[in-house]
């Protein structure tokens, strides 16, 4: 069991630009893991909060969102959109600190999966890489992708501000469809979990649904994203998922979607 104070000194040693050593990253997997094994699919969260979404590596933005821009746990709640790792040079580092933050404040700290959060996607967006060269073998990474198997699917807002990485599925038309999905596990191919965290709005759609360009999910128009809403007492839904340059957008007529990036 990790004590306070070695949390405290491995988010000194990312702080300072190192990896935190291999067992002490393993332990820390397993510590995150048996705290999030006991939250819900969809985790409740109470405002204030800060609403993050893809950081995709980019550790040094990730330092000055918490130290300059959003604040730091416990004076304000973090709900983390997913996409943590791939892409950028430095995921292992932005990971490992937001695990980091989990273990010492789990009820200020919300991470939901996103699409990158996979063993399949890892190993060809750069994260499993990564992982060999900073560590040399690839225990550091099947530490990871274990954790990332228990990260929620979606948060909500003092019950009005949906949260999920991706968008909205034909197969759930209420939340607590959500609750019911074993989450604990590689992300499917096709089906409502995989819909969650692969899907996109699509603000010319005329017809409820069409199958994604991407491969997996679906593109929702705002009929979809009304009925959700009004199905299941909300005011907006948040996710990330898809480059905003200007950081967030606001889709269809009604503004009760956003994508922040």
């Amino acid at each position: 069991m990790l004590t306070p104070d070695d949390i405290d000194g491995f988010m000194v040693t990312l702080a300072n630009g190192e990896c935190i050593p291999e067992r002490s990253l393993k332990q820390l997997c397993r510590q995150v893991s048996d705290i999030l094994i006991e939250e819900s699919n969809v985790r409740p969260v109470r405002s204030p909060v800060t609403i993050v979404g893809d950081l995709h590596g980019q550790f040094f933005d990730l330092l000055n969102l918490l130290n300059v821009v959003g604040g730091s746990p416990p004076e304000t709640n973090y709900v983390f959109l997913g996409d943590f790792v791939d892409r950028g040079h430095n995921s292992i580092e932005t990971l490992s600190l937001l695990l980091c933050l989990k273990a010492k404040f789990p009820q200020c700290i919300t991470l939901l999966r996103g699409n990158h959060e996979s063993r399949q996607v890892t190993q060809v967006y750069g994260f499993y890489d990564e992982c060999l060269r900073k560590y040399g073998n690839a225990c550091a990474w099947r530490h990871c992708v274990e954790v990332f198997d228990c990260f929620n699917l979606s948060a909500i807002i003092d019950s009005k501000v949906f949260c999920v990485h991706g968008g909205l599925s034909p197969l759930v038309r209420t939340i607590d469809q959500i609750r019911t999905i074993n989450r604990f596990q590689e992300i499917p191919h096709e089906g409502a979990y995989c819909d969650l965290v692969w899907s996109d709005p699509e603000d010319l759609m005329t017809e409820p649904w069409q199958i994604s360009p991407r491969g997996a999910g679906y593109l929702f128009g705002s009929v979809v994203a009304d009925e959700f809403n009004e199905v299941n007492g909300l005011d907006l839904i948040a996710r990330a998922h898809q480059l905003i340059m200007e950081g967030k957008k606001y889709h269809f007529d009604k503004e009760n979607l956003v994508t922040v990036w």
